[in-house]
């Protein structure tokens, strides 16, 4: 399916975004639109994977899910427990490595709003709003390691939902998943324009061959994989 960015709905209203918080916008508008298409309910078991400002994993628990949100940086983890308090709504918060922090957990759904951007740079920033975008030269160090640890993470039946931009590669992506033995495929793109990041650096990304001369809009892309 091939649509607009959705317009931002309730579930993004109202939200606290400490300094240094990634703010919602396109991408999660369109994962929040994916995740109102899973079944969920009291017994659904669902994890958000860098959750920011808490917005998606708060949409989550408003339909009764069980939820557990991790996030790598502190003001991120401070912001969606403010969020969860004023909201009223039950949201488990955990600081650090999504890998480290659910190690033994299953989930039925796994949602993710991970870095993608494609940055000059090899390593990962330690700090700074950047954490939240910046992804490695090809925009892959992320969602790499959430491929592989989409099997361990989800029980028989669950899905995973994430949400990257074309420019790193969605069907690397399904591929990886795949080789997972995970039922994998695009369900949702979205053409937005070029944000203020990716104008900053798009001498370097025509350079590496991750845009076209003179392009003006990203495509994002939702992607599901679904446990057997």
């Amino acid at each position: 399916m091939t649509c607009s960015a959705p317009a931002a709905d309730e579930w993004a209203a109202g939200l606290i975004v400490l300094p240094g918080v990634y703010r919602p916008q396109a991408d999660t508008r369109l994962l929040a639109a994916a995740l109102g298409d899973e079944e969920l309910g009291p017994r659904t078991e669902v994890l958000e994977i860098g959750t920011g400002t808490g917005a998606l994993a708060l949409h989550a628990a408003r339909r009764g899910a069980r939820v557990t949100a991790v996030d790598i940086s502190w003001p991120a983890v401070v912001t969606a427990r403010l969020n969860a308090l004023r909201r009223r709504l039950p949201l488990r918060v955990l600081h650090g490595d999504f890998a480290a922090r659910t190690a033994r957990l299953r989930f039925d759904l796994v949602i993710a709003n991970p870095p993608y951007v494609p940055a000059p740079l090899i390593r990962l920033p330690s700090h700074g709003p950047e954490r939240a975008w910046d992804a490695g030269p090809d925009g892959r160090t992320v969602v790499d390691r959430i491929c592989s640890a989409a099997p361990a993470l989800l029980r028989p039946g669950g899905a995973l939902l994430i949400v990257q931009s074309r420019m790193c590669g969605p069907q690397q992506t399904v591929d990886r998943l795949a080789e997972a033995r995970l039922a994998a495929e695009i369900t949702a793109t979205a053409s937005v324009p070029w944000g203020p990041v990716l104008r900053s650096r798009r001498a370097w990304l025509e350079s590496q061959g991750l845009a076209a001369e003179a392009e003006q809009r990203e495509e994002l892309v939702i992607i599901r994989a679904r446990r057997p």
